[in-house]
């Protein structure tokens, strides 16, 4: 059975920052790319941040210099670091991996941006 289990989620002043941490078992978590997509509400889930098995990143615009995807093969956990946030980062985030030709999401973790 695979789990993918979410922490860390809050609610941040403008400018603050947050560490999200994403738990992965059921896997052999080194081999596979890891993502954090989020979506806010009234809007379509969108992909965040990756990071491939080498540790290779990826960050959609909105984020670049803002957010650091990081992962830890021995503890089976990547995080994301979210420094400088904005309210448009109001979203649920989501932890997700693609393995054995499957799909596997959390559930989920609010972070909410607000003065």
């Amino acid at each position: 059975q695979v789990y993918i289990v979410e922490s860390g989620g809050g609610l941040v002043h403008p400018g603050g920052s947050l560490r999200l941490s994403c738990a992965a078992s059921g896997i052999n978590f080194r081999l596979y790319a890891m993502d954090w997509y989020r979506q806010a509400a009234g809007k379509q889930r969108e992909l965040v941040a990756s990071i491939s098995s080498s540790g290779t990143t990826n960050y959609t615009g909105s984020v670049k210099g803002r957010f650091t995807i990081s992962r830890d093969n021995v503890r089976n956990t990547v995080s994301l670091q979210m420094n400088s946030l904005k309210p448009e980062d109001t979203a649920i985030y989501y932890c997700h991996t693609r393995a054995r030709a499957r799909d596997f999401w959390g559930r989920g973790t609010q972070v909410a941006v607000s003065s």
